[in-house]
């Protein structure tokens, strides 16, 4: 059971397809390990036991009958708490939405159609606001490795998922870095895809030009199968990005890769643990054979166009719920201040910022392929890090989480944050690989060849 629940993705598919396991049976399997580790991570908001059983059973008929199967064919899925599957409500991770979705987000009906089944909703703060997954509706989400450590945010419940072997794979969104925060402390591959890779229907944008959804899984190979089902815009979506095809085939030729622990916040400066991993990092990609040099990055201040969208965001996100006297107190204050400080005009100044800043930080891909930088500055924190907090005290001890992440949701290109190893005390470690504009598929190649040189995923947290 241990052995099929880290088998990843592509494994659990190919063990249905083959007849060594059922879809019920490996439903009913991952159902079990929920109920083992739910009272220790609290990485679910809601399980859908019933609804992911009745999954299953259509999955096995159509196999029996000789149905051509999808590539996700049986293969159980969490779902972060702000994607729609129809008929359950979406929380947002707080308790101020109570109403069920009437359809699948395009997301969800994309994992659908491909055969994935929703095993449950994963935790986040609420709406997706803090690096830590602590909310008043669902208390704390705690890490695998370490439960008295967060594992990071917003994307938190699904890194805990599938860090601890519940699911394979778990769906996510990344508006600052709530995809490779997350992946980075729980030890996992956690792919920002480019602005517009996948569709955000049923709503037009994800916090403006910032956000984009995506997934968590524990292989680069099973990301790029992911993100193979789910590429693609609706008619309905702001940002659009061209077609690509996603590859961990190695690269064509040898990278020019430039190294960096410099932030793009002042006064910011990584742990010793955290500077190491991406020396570590750049010393295996120069065995490897590409050309890895340090660079220092003059970084333009990205704040105009970042916090704009960011509470901009969360204002609209607040205006949805179906019962606002239940938001909690700091995303009221927050959606107040946007209200009188963030009107139209305002965000599409922001955004156009951004477009300045991105054409300024790429620049340096005229030179380079790839950026090598951290994901964070430091090791995971103890949960509660929300504790009693208003919301400025809640952005300062924010703004050291995303100092190496929310540039590039305000430029929109891609950025993985990818395992490295583990520090003294145990806890992963991980880099940043950050690309050129639609370039997913150059951080895929590498990040699967460091993954061969120093395999990660034969490190359980159990």
């Amino acid at each position: 059971m241990t052995e099929l629940a880290f088998g990843g993705v592509a494994g659990q598919a190919d063990a249905v397809r083959a007849g060594r396991i059922s879809a019920v049976e490996l439903t009913e399997q991952t159902l079990a390990r929920i109920e083992r580790w739910q009272p220790r991570l609290n990485a679910f908001t809601r399980v859908l036991a019933t609804e992911a059983l009745e999954q299953a059973r259509a999955l096995d008929a159509k196999q029996a009958s000789g149905q051509p199967l999808g590539p996700l064919h049986g293969v159980p899925m969490a779902v972060k708490d702000e994607a729609d599957i129809a008929g359950v409500p979406t929380t947002f991770g707080g308790a101020a939405n109570t109403v069920a979705a009437k359809d699948d987000s395009a997301m969800v009906a994309r994992l659908r159609a491909a055969g994935a089944v929703f095993v449950g909703k994963t935790a986040l703060p609420e709406f997706g606001t803090w690096p830590f997954t602590e909310s008043s509706a669902n208390g704390y989400t705690r890490n695998p490795w370490d439960p008295t450590r967060s594992p990071g945010g917003s994307s938190g419940g699904s890194a805990a998922a599938v860090a601890a072997g519940i699911v394979a794979a778990a769906t996510a969104g990344d508006g600052g870095g709530s995809i490779r925060i997350p992946a980075a402390w729980c030890g996992l591959f956690g792919l920002k895809p480019q602005r517009g890779r996948i569709s955000t229907a049923p709503h037009r944008d994800l916090w403006r030009a910032l956000g984009v959804l995506g997934v968590l899984t524990r292989s680069v190979a099973d990301s790029a199968l992911l993100y193979g089902v789910l590429a693609g815009g609706g008619a309905t979506d702001r940002w659009q990005a061209p077609e690509i095809r996603f590859s961990t085939t190695e690269p064509e030729r040898l990278l020019r890769i430039a190294v960096t622990t410099r932030t793009a916040v002042p006064f910011v400066r990584p742990a010793p643990e955290c500077a190491a991993a991406v020396r570590d990092t750049a010393e295996t990609l120069a065995k490897l054979g590409h050309h890895v040099e340090e660079f220092d990055p003059h970084y333009p201040d990205a704040t105009a166009a970042f916090l704009p969208q960011f509470v901009g965001g969360i204002k609209e996100e607040a205006d949805l719920v179906a019962r606002p006297d239940l938001l909690e107190r700091r995303t009221r204050a927050i959606a107040a201040f946007a209200r009188v400080f963030t009107p139209e005009p305002v965000l599409r100044w922001a955004e156009e910022r951004g477009e300045r800043v991105a054409a300024t930080v790429n620049r340096l891909f005229d030179t380079y392929d790839l950026l090598l930088t951290p994901v964070l500055p430091q090791l995971p924190l103890p949960v509660g890090q929300l504790d009693g907090v208003g919301v400025p005290r809640a952005l300062l001890r924010s703004l050291p989480m995303t100092a190496y992440t929310a540039l590039w949701n305000v430029t929109g290109n891609p950025a993985a944050a990818v395992p490295a190893g583990f520090a003294p005390n145990g806890l992963p470690l991980s880099i940043q690989l950050i690309a050129r504009p639609n370039a997913e598929s150059t951080i895929l190649s590498v990040a699967a060849q460091l993954e061969q040189a120093r395999p990660w995923a034969e490190h359980w947290p159990v």
